[in-house]
């Protein structure tokens, strides 16, 4: 498993705005992470509900069809499509804490920069069902300052039939496309132009294996078409000085 990552895979990645990192997680530590997910899901974990924002799939594979984001759990069952506000369960904080992930936002923010938590989510597109997620950059409005990197797990295989994250290599360095949407989302005319299937590349991993992916990255993910669920553990992490506009600030991971 790696645990450095070389001058050349850096290049690469400020090329592309993304980079497979390889299996960060070992057999017995992704098992432990699969259970801890599935017990969250399904109200046995001995967390406090109310601090996890959960969102149940959609039915339909529409994307305005998902439940609403909201926190507390809504009911017992593997069909939740985002868990939010993972960094208060023991075992991901673990996880999410580890000197690799460390070591790429010191080289992304600055050795001085402190570094915290914008979401630690789960997600998941349920065998046969999952919600297709348009094409989108990840920027907020109500930041002052734009997170710039997300760490991407996969805790059970995503294939391109499962609905793998798919990018648009080289789109991180155009900017924001459409900087005055509250979540980054492209208008259909610019994922018209920009999010052709001659550009698009499926980032398919293994379960254990890691992207890591600018945040300006454009990317999107379909409906799952299988029999296999396609869960995933994704942390953004960020500038720890960061305010939000209603004044919120974040949890600090790295001092």
């Amino acid at each position: 498993m790696n645990t450095h990552i070389s001058e050349e895979a850096w290049a690469q990645y400020e090329e592309d705005g993304y980079l497979v990192l390889g299996k960060l997680l070992s057999d017995e530590d992704l098992t432990a992470l699969q259970n801890r997910i599935d017990e969250i899901m399904l109200g046995k974990a001995k967390l406090n509900y109310d601090k996890l924002m959960m969102q149940l799939d959609s039915t339909t594979g529409k994307y305005n069809d998902a439940g609403t984001q909201s926190n507390g759990w809504k009911g017992e069952t593997l069909a939740y499509r985002k868990i939010q506000n993972l960094e208060i369960d023991d075992l991901f904080l673990e996880y999410l804490e580890r000197p690799i992930f460390r070591e790429i936002c010191t080289r992304v923010h600055g050795a001085d920069t402190p570094i915290g938590c914008f979401r630690a989510m789960f997600m998941n597109k349920p065998a046969k069902q999952g919600t297709k997620l348009p094409w989108h950059q990840d920027a907020w409005t109500n930041l002052d300052r734009q997170p710039l990197i997300t760490l991407w797990t996969a805790l059970d295989p995503a294939t391109k039939a499962n609905g793998c994250v798919e990018v648009i290599p080289g789109s991180h360095k155009g900017g924001l496309v459409n900087p005055e949407h509250s979540s980054g989302f492209l208008t259909e005319e610019q994922a018209a132009e920009l999010c052709t299937p001659d550009k698009t590349v499926f980032l398919e991993l293994k379960p254990g294996e890691v992207a890591l992916l600018h945040n300006w990255l454009i990317h999107s993910s379909d409906i799952n078409q299988t029999e296999i669920s396609r869960r995933a553990f994704s942390v953004c992490y960020m500038d720890g000085n960061t305010i939000a506009s209603n004044g919120e600030k974040f949890t600090r991971l790295f001092e």
